[in-house]
């Protein structure tokens, strides 16, 4: 029997290894290692592609949830309301900030949370949403963000597995009041290590998560919140910068990759095919269900 790769590191990196050793050694020239030029690129080519106004480099995908959360003023007697099913991140993000977590099971077609369970899960208590797009397929983010608009709760985006999709033409990370996704290597956009990132359209949440990163400064030494260190380097950031400019072909080559799948098994009995939702345009984690006979 042939095993087939579901991913490849090496197929990948080959095609950008003169790229990535050129921007490692560029940085280790500058001799300017955090917080740099290479940063200060990457956020600003991540916000233009997925159309947010500000995005923030830190350093992990489950940083970027704690931060987004602590830049709500989410604490304890607050209750956040998440997917039943996802990565445990999402959960640790919000029993690090003290909240409660209040889980929803999903829809059975997309495996994403069902939007008519969230509103019967909401209470006096409840402040933020947090949906988590699962298996590169958008949640429904129209709906989700209704039922934030009428019972006034924030919606905070998990997007570390959906970058590039989107929900009506409208990319995934884009929609919440604030976001976060990761830069783990298995991601659509992975570095050579962890790293994560915040996407917002508020400038008071984007100052906050420059700030709070930071140690809570501003300015050297000056510190004005009680802050963490959570700085994206300036090698990673490279790294995604060369990265970047060949995730939208690598997604088109994945959605290829699916349907080519998903062509040839679609007559077998044994398993189920996954369901895109017609507003999403899925970025395709494959996957596939086997039924029971």
């Amino acid at each position: 029997m042939q095993m087939i790769l579901f991913n490849s590191f090496k197929k990948h990196n080959e095609l950008y290894k003169k790229q990535i050793l050129d921007s490692i050694e560029r940085v280790f020239d500058s001799q300017w290692y955090v917080l740099g030029k290479e940063v200060e690129n990457f956020e600003a080519s991540y916000s233009k592609l997925t159309g947010v106004k500000n995005t923030i480099g830190v350093a992990s995908g489950l940083d970027a949830l704690i931060i987004a959360l602590k830049a709500l003023e989410i604490g304890p007697n607050n209750e956040v309301i998440v997917p039943s099913n996802t990565y445990i991140a999402t959960w640790l993000a919000v029993s690090s900030v003290g909240a409660k977590i209040v889980s929803v099971e999903p829809n059975p077609k997309t495996f994403n949370i069902c939007p008519s369970l969230i509103e019967k899960a909401i209470t006096k208590n409840t402040k933020v949403i947090m949906p988590v797009h699962l298996y590169g397929q958008s949640c429904d983010m129209d709906a989700i963000m209704n039922i934030a608009k009428k019972n006034n709760l924030f919606v905070v985006e998990d997007n570390a597995q959906s970058q590039l999709g989107t929900w009506n033409g409208k990319y995934t990370g884009s929609f919440g009041d604030i976001n976060a996704t990761s830069f783990y290597p298995t991601k659509n956009l992975g570095a050579i290590g962890e790293a994560g990132a915040i996407t917002t359209n508020s400038i008071a949440h984007k100052e906050f998560a420059l700030t709070y990163r930071n140690y809570g400064s501003k300015q050297k030494y000056i510190n004005n919140i009680k802050g963490v260190n959570s700085r994206i380097d300036e090698l990673q950031a490279g790294i995604l910068n060369v990265k970047l400019k060949y995730l939208k072909e690598f997604t088109e080559e994945r959605k290829k990759i699916a349907a080519r799948y998903n062509s040839n098994l679609e007559n077998l009995k044994e398993i189920d095919l996954p369901y895109v939702s017609p507003e999403a345009d899925h970025v395709y984690h494959l996957f596939v269900i086997k039924t029971s006979k």
